[in-house]
């Protein structure tokens, strides 16, 4: 299979991806979001719909042409990698699921019991475009064996579990990252909207979602607030509240100051990781000084939301809209599996 092919079959699964949101409720696509919905209370179909519109989008030929077009990818003998895939998000593991074959290799994924349903329907697809696929992909629960690389993804705990298992292999392994907004007070009504989606999105269980927020210590929140606005219906999501009504619970019976709209809670924290419904913010003095200070904690950061001129930023709404060529934790993946020995 040359990669021209691999091109075509993914350009056309992108297409196939944008006409599910208009299929009947009994076709398969369809009833495989449901099933998907019911396994993971988080996975609502409006984050699967939008997840699969984000793919879509992604998968044009442009994009992956111009994607691929930095490599020197040749046909050359496939390796076997194994895949971990995180299931936080619908479909988080389908970038490498998509560089291992656009590359020539072979997948042999391990799903998330969170995300188990919607990648093996997508791969059926793939195979039905292009039938050589059918000996390039194997889902298995069982103990992985017989692989020549691996990536796996998941929190600080399993990825020291990871480096013990799998550190004999080239591999890459993903450890917990979370993404942070720096705002000046100059951001427009617009700009803080698109925060609200980068914050939200996929209730804020994203390496990509904003976590936190610098702000400069004069920062005034009421425009803040006003924007995040747009997103209040997500209370009325029964995980989300729950996990709301818990996080202000505890905070406030440690008598931990709290900013509070209703449906979002921001706490004062020097941390990344903040809860469901909650946002950590820090005070910064100078731009100059959080440069410094967000470069010694580059290993904690996904990305930087801003519009400061800070180093590799990215501009407001885009965070949980990467380009193929944005890699996760900076690491190239389509390298690492053309460097392989």
């Amino acid at each position: 299979m040359q990669l021209n092919q691999r091109i075509n079959a993914f350009a056309s699964l992108g297409k196939f991806l944008k006409q599910i949101v208009f299929e009947n409720e009994n076709s398969k696509a369809k009833k495989t979001i449901k099933k998907a919905e019911t396994e993971n209370g988080w996975f609502t179909s409006e984050n699967i719909i939008g997840a699969l519109n984000n793919w879509s989008d992604a998968l044009s030929e442009k994009n992956l042409q111009q994607w691929v077009s930095k490599y020197e990818i040749e046909e050359t003998k496939p390796k076997n990698i194994a895949i971990i895939m995180a299931g936080n998000i619908p479909l988080v593991g389908f970038h490498d699921f998509l560089s291992v074959l656009i590359t020539g290799n072979k997948v042999l994924a391990k799903l998330s019991s969170n995300d188990k349903t919607l990648l093996p329907l997508f791969a059926e697809y793939l195979i039905s475009v292009e039938p050589e696929f059918k000996n390039y992909i194997v889902f298995t629960e069982e103990r992985l064996k017989n692989f020549d690389a691996v990536i796996a993804t998941g929190s600080n705990n399993t990825a020291r579990y990871f480096d013990y298992y799998f550190g004999k292999y080239p591999n890459i392994i993903r450890k917990n990252r979370n993404s942070v907004a720096v705002l000046t007070g100059k951001e427009s009504e617009e700009d803080l909207k698109m925060l609200a989606d980068d914050i939200f999105c996929y209730f804020g269980l994203g390496c990509r979602n904003v976590s936190k927020l610098y702000i400069p210590e004069s920062y005034d929140f009421e425009p803040f607030f006003k924007a995040m606005l747009s997103w209040k219906e997500i209370i009325h999501n029964h995980k989300y509240i729950n996990n709301y009504d818990y996080n202000k619970a505890v905070y406030l019976m440690d008598s931990f100051p709290l900013l509070d709209n209703e449906f979002m809670l921001l706490k004062e924290d020097d941390g990344f990781s903040s809860p469901i419904s909650v946002v950590f913010y820090e005070k910064y003095t100078s731009l100059d000084n959080l440069k410094e200070e967000l470069k010694t904690k580059s290993e904690n950061i996904q990305c930087t939301v801003s519009t400061a001129g800070l180093p590799n930023e990215i501009t407001f709404g885009k965070a949980q809209h990467p380009e193929l060529w944005d890699y996760a934790d900076g690491v190239d993946t389509i390298d690492f599996l053309l460097k392989l020995p």
